[in-house]
């Protein structure tokens, strides 16, 4: 039996209020919201996040002390899947592939260009033998205005997928997967263009409801039942329809024959359709509200059209996922509309009068990679002390990335280069030891106080000379009934 032995989700701390879009664009917008990626986050930085929930289902602070993720040695092959790569000429996966600590004999690729990159992973992944880790991120933007800066929304979610062993079991078993394609144009980016051109809706609509119907069909003929030659509508317990094009979604969702009933939310209102990453978050986020037995069926509109039919087993049940997704959509702060347009860099905003930062050395980076990009420390022979960055003279590594911690002392920096001032930078001590000051991200000044939880996040420090620099933040633990411990004092900030 192949299938999903776990997923993980990230949703950005941010969402932008359509209703803000028209007073200043003067067009587009609409209700609900979208994810926003800060401007400290890419689609390398959303990956990490994601696929370290996906390893690390017991959750930073929830018995994660062992950094190394969850079978790491069988790993074979880490997929990124996005639209919009922080590199191109180079592998993005590679800095995925440092932050979880793989093994060297893991290999990573990107699959990277078009929406239909997660689905081409997905399937290499579960044709294939051995376990691989499918990671699909993406930041969509349009111009100012636009349907698709409306519609869009960032995000990252990845699949583990494999045969399962006793200890890490088969959560939804792979019953058939079909697919359609046919060469038309729907939508369109060429290289180095900011934002997607797309066709006229009717006529997108039309060859996806045709391609839709065939994979469709396709797959309800290739999954018989005991009592009969084919599945029936009927027999679907949860449907999710993931694609770019909203017109042809609702057309296709009335050509399956499911109960509207059934059909999984879409997240239009909430985080917006996020692209390569829609289909592995609308999966993981119907696992997480599925019961053992049912089955799950995924369209994916791409291009083409492919069509996934998932039955859950009696292990799901027992499966804790990280950071769930409804937890991450009530966690959430806004963002306003201008600030937005400044991280898209559609707004050239005035920075701080300081010196921008220099280009990462790539030999510096290459020397110190377990700490960089996977915040390994180092503790003294006797386990008694905790070195945050490592020491030389330590005796064995430390990870820190998947523990919490509680902010010492912080300061509010107004002058300090940000492409999103001011800077607050804390200094925290991580449980289990360590000390180690660190910039904060997710949080609004006048939220931080000493005593404040916090938990290590991968971000973008900086990008000089277009090279990322890369490294770890802090921001505050917000999951639901571990509120973050603030003091009630007002006059904590320091300047």
């Amino acid at each position: 039996m192949r299938g999903i032995l776990g997923w993980g989700v990230h949703l950005p701390y941010r969402r932008l209020d359509r209703t803000a879009i028209a007073a200043v664009a003067g067009t587009g917008g609409g209700t609900g919201t979208r994810a926003v990626a800060s401007y400290d986050e890419d689609t390398t930085t959303m990956a990490v996040a994601a696929a370290r929930a996906a390893l690390h289902p017991e959750g930073p602070g929830n018995g994660a002390s062992a950094d190394r993720p969850k079978l790491p040695d069988t790993i074979r092959t880490l997929w990124l899947t996005t639209t919009t790569p922080a590199y191109q000429d180079r592998t993005n996966a590679t800095a995925v592939h440092a932050a979880l600590r793989l093994p060297r004999t893991t290999a990573a690729y990107d699959a990277t260009g078009a929406v239909r990159s997660t689905t081409a992973a997905l399937d290499a992944a579960l044709s294939g033998t051995g376990t691989h880790l499918v990671v699909a991120s993406d930041l969509r933007t349009g111009r100012p205005g636009s349907a698709d800066e409306s519609a869009g929304g960032d995000a990252a979610a990845a699949l583990l997928i494999g045969e399962g062993t006793p200890e890490t079991p088969v959560l939804a078993e792979l019953l058939a997967h079909t697919s359609t394609t046919e060469e038309f144009l729907d939508r369109w980016r060429t290289p180095g263009d900011q934002a997607s051109k797309t066709w006229e809706d009717r006529f997108g609509e039309t060859r996806y409801t045709t391609l839709a119907t065939e994979a469709w069909n396709a797959l309800l003929a290739a999954t018989p039942t005991a009592t009969a030659s084919t599945t029936t509508p009927d027999a679907i317990d949860i449907l999710l329809i993931a694609g770019t094009h909203e017109r042809a979604v609702k057309s296709v969702l009335k050509k399956t024959g499911v109960p509207a009933a059934r059909h999984h939310d879409p997240f239009t209102k909430t985080v917006g359709t996020t692209g390569a990453a829609h289909p592995a978050l609308l999966l993981a986020s119907a696992l997480e509200v599925a019961r053992p037995g049912q089955t799950i069926a995924l369209l994916v509109l791409a291009d083409g059209a492919d069509a996934f039919l998932w039955r859950t087993t009696q292990a799901l049940a027992a499966h804790r996922p990280a950071r769930p997704v409804a937890d991450q959509l009530a966690a959430a702060g806004s963002v306003p509309y201008g600030r937005y347009l400044a991280w898209r860099g559609f707004l050239p905003v005035e920075p701080p009068r300081r010196p921008e930062p220099a280009r990462t050395s790539a030999s510096a980076a290459a020397r110190a990679a377990d700490w960089k990009f996977a915040l390994v420390g180092t503790e003294s022979a006797d386990g008694t002390t905790v070195h945050l960055p490592p020491s030389a003279f330590d005796a064995a590594p430390h990870p820190a990335a998947s523990t919490e911690g509680t902010i010492v002392t912080f300061t509010v920096d107004r002058l300090a280069y940000s492409p999103s001032p001011p800077v607050v930078f804390a200094v925290v001590d991580f449980d289990g030891g360590g000390r180690l000051p660190i910039e904060l991200t997710d949080v609004d000044a006048d939220e931080v106080a000493i005593g404040l939880r916090v938990e290590a996040t991968f971000r973008r420090l900086s990008t000089a000379d277009g090279i990322h620099n890369y490294f770890w933040k802090a921001r505050p633990v917000r999951s639901p009934g571990r509120r973050p411990v603030r003091s009630a004092d007002p006059e904590q900030e320091t300047r």
